[in-house]
C-alpha cells in the first residue's frame, strides 16, 4: 500500500504518517518544506506546492490513496492565498489522483463550513447542518468550495470522503496550545460572553482513528456507506469553552482565564479591526474579527452518530484522559 499525506509535516499530518507507517505502508508526504520528524519515520518527502500540478502529479505516481490534510488555515489573510492553497490545490489534487488512478481520497475539512454566524449548532449531523450562505472569513469559504469538489469527485474510479474534525488538540500540537499560552501569559485572552457555551473538541488520536476508519471502509468496500459524504468528527463530549481552554492551559502550566467580554462589543471591535487591518500588510493578523467573536461565543457541538454507523468511528481517548496525556507529554519536554 502506497499512501500520500499532503501536509504531512503538520500536527495531524505527522500523527497520520506515524500510524500509517505502523501499518507498514509506504508513506510519502508533499509539502513546501522538509521535516526531520518525517525522515525519522521513513516517510518519503516531496517538496512542492499543490498549485504546481506537474510536480503534484509526478509525486502521486503509483500511489493507492491520499489523505489530503494540507490547507491554509486562519481567520485573516488575502483571498488569493487561501484560494490557491485550499481550492486550486484541492482541484489539482483531484485531477492528479485521476491521472494516476489513485483509488481513495480522504479529505480533512472543517466544521466551520457550517458556521452560520451567531447561530448555535447543537447535536446536528453533517447532513442536518447546512453550509453557510455567507462566510465572514476566507478560510471556511474556501474550505467549503474544496469540500464540495472532493465530494462531487466521488465515483467508481475515485472514492472520496470529507471529515470535519472539531478543534484538534493533544501532544505534539504546535499551533492551538502555543497560541493560547502566549496570549494567556500576556493577559490578552478573554472569553466572549460568559464562557458557558458548549463546544466539541477532538483529541489527536481520535482524529487519526477517524481518518483511518474512513479510509479502511472507503478503500476496501465497493459502495462504501461513507463514499461521497461529509462527517463531523469529535470526542462526542461537548464542554463549556471556558472548561476546555482552562484545562488546556492548566495542563501546560499556564495562567487561567477569568475575564470576559460581552459579545456585542467584541463583534464591533472585530469589525473595526477588519476595516483597519485591510490597509496593513496581509501577514499581520488582527486581534479580533467578527468570525472569531462568533466562533468563541456560539455553541458548536455535533452528532457523530453517522461516523459511528457508516465507518465505525469510535473516540477512544476522552477529554480527561487526553488532558492527562497532554500534561505528561509537556512535563517530559521540560
Amino acid at each position: 500500500m502506497r499512501v500520500m499525506v499532503t501536509g504531512g509535516g503538520g500536527f495531524l499530518g505527522q500523527a497520520l504518517c506515524r500510524e500509517l507507517r505502523a501499518r507498514n505502508y509506504q508513506v510519502s508526504s508533499i509539502a513546501r518544506s522538509e521535516y526531520a520528524a518525517l525522515t525519522e519515520l521513513g516517510v518519503k518527502q516531496y517538496r512542492a506546492d499543490l498549485a504546481d500540478f506537474a510536480a503534484l502529479s509526478e509525486a502521486l505516481r503509483e500511489h493507492d490513496a491520499v489523505f489530503h490534510v494540507a490547507a491554509k488555515a486562519g481567520a485573516w489573510g488575502r483571498f488569493q492565498d487561501y484560494f490557491d492553497a485550499n481550492v486550486a490545490g484541492t482541484r489539482n489534487l483531484i485531477a492528479a489522483c485521476r491521472m494516476n488512478k489513485v483509488r481513495t481520497l480522504v479529505y480533512t475539512s472543517t466544521p466551520s463550513v457550517a458556521h452560520q454566524g451567531h447561530v448555535a449548532v447543537e447535536g446536528l449531523s453533517a447532513e442536518q447542518a447546512p453550509l453557510a450562505r455567507r462566510y465572514r472569513a476566507v478560510y471556511p469559504a474556501t474550505k467549503a468550495v474544496a469540500e464540495a469538489a472532493v465530494l462531487e469527485a466521488n465515483d467508481a474510479e475515485l472514492a472520496t470522503v470529507a471529515l470535519r474534525p472539531r478543534l484538534i488538540w493533544g501532544p505534539g500540537d504546535n499551533h492551538l496550545l502555543p497560541r493560547l499560552l502566549e496570549r494567556a501569559k500576556a493577559d490578552k485572552l478573554r472569553f466572549i460572553g460568559d464562557g458557558g457555551n458548549r463546544i466539541d473538541t477532538t483529541y489527536i488520536d481520535n482524529a487519526v482513528s477517524a481518518h483511518l476508519a474512513a479510509f479502511d471502509h472507503l478503500h476496501d468496500q465497493i459502495d462504501a456507506r461513507c463514499a461521497g459524504k461529509a462527517y463531523f468528527i469529535s470526542n462526542g463530549e461537548p464542554k463549556p469553552i471556558a472548561d476546555v481552554i482552562n484545562s488546556l492551559l492548566r495542563a501546560a502550566g499556564g495562567p487561567m482565564v477569568t475575564k470576559t467580554v460581552p459579545f456585542r462589543p467584541a463583534y464591533w471591535l472585530g469589525l473595526a479591526c477588519e476595516l483597519i487591518w485591510r490597509w496593513l500588510p496581509p501577514d499581520r493578523e488582527p486581534p479580533m474579527t467578527r468570525f472569531i467573536a462568533e466562533q468563541l461565543v456560539t455553541p458548536h457541538w455535533y452528532d457523530i452518530g453517522p461516523a459511528r454507523h457508516d465507518f465505525g468511528y469510535q473516540p477512544k481517548v476522552m477529554f480527561i484522559e487526553g488532558i492527562k496525556r497532554l500534561q505528561e507529554s509537556l512535563r517530559g519536554k521540560s
